[in-house]
């Protein structure tokens, strides 16, 4: 039988090589990624107190959807000629079948899911619009949605780390008369453009937004991309008039508030 006997120096030799692979392994590790540094909030004092170009307007006021102005529908309908992909056309179609048929067709909103950007803007119900200058806060009196639009200068959120919202994460800036809005992070899920439209974590809306008629009119222009619904970029153009007599309330959507309505009791009338 053979027998080993492992000597003072066996050891050291061993000792030194594993400390050598160890330190070699060290080496070879990946640096740790370095955390971003801290955003300063858009309330913070000294963000507020900074230095900044005059805004071309101050949007603070109460604003209202001006659904009865012709050419000014609250949908937002796809474009004349336009393309769906696939995945996307079956929702359009059977949303289609469902109309014909006198049928909601996933009405969500109706189940007190969120509305989301765009249609959260164009609801019959007024919306409150806080301007200072490194945001502008949005709170509609329907569902009591939040949507903040940031000035100050910030970058959007890395993808990889992003919390995805019905909203978005808005960013904007001013060009002249100008406030270009560029919002990203969507969810998909039960998020919707129109009928029958899905919006994807793909969809990329830029708003062009101008103050009309002495501060009494607003005009947005929307210019969005989805490539994982639809192909090209689609436009619209709404308008909003100010209501200066009219406040929001608060407004939670219960499902059991929701009750008469058939899309939300009957399985048959809402198609999903």
């Amino acid at each position: 039988m053979l027998q080993f006997r492992m000597t003072t120096g066996t050891l050291l030799v061993a000792g030194t090589l594993v400390t050598a692979l160890g330190a070699r392994a060290q080496q070879a590790a990946p640096p740790k990624p370095t955390a971003p540094p801290p955003v300063l909030g858009a309330l913070a004092p000294s963000n507020l107190e900074k230095s900044r170009p005059k805004p071309a307007f101050d949007i603070t006021g109460t604003w209202l959807h001006a659904l009865g102005m012709p050419g000014n529908s609250f949908r937002f309908s796809p474009p004349e000629g336009f393309k769906l992909t696939p995945a996307a056309q079956v929702h359009y179609d059977a949303a289609k079948k469902a109309a014909a048929e006198g049928k909601a067709y996933h009405d969500d909103i109706g189940l007190c899911w969120p509305a989301g950007l765009p249609i959260i803007m164009t609801r019959v119900w007024p919306i409150a619009m806080v301007q200072k200058p490194t945001v502008i806060f949005m709170i509609s009196g329907f569902m009591n949605s939040v949507r903040i639009i940031y000035l100050d200068g910030r970058q959007h959120t890395d993808p990889d780390i992003i919390i995805p919202s019905f909203n978005g994460e808005s960013i904007g800036h001013w060009e002249g008369d100008t406030l270009v809005v560029d919002t990203l992070g969507f969810v998909a899920d039960r998020h919707w453009i129109d009928n029958g439209i899905p919006a994807s974590d793909q969809l990329h809306v830029v708003e062009r937004m101008r103050m009309l008629d002495n501060g009494s009119r607003l005009e947005i222009e929307y210019a969005m991309t989805d490539p994982k619904n639809w192909v090209g970029e689609w436009k619209w153009k709404k308008y909003w008039r100010r209501v200066d007599d009219t406040d929001i309330t608060e407004a939670s959507c219960l499902p059991d508030l929701d009750a008469h309505m058939p899309s939300v009791l009957s399985t048959t009338t809402n198609v999903r």
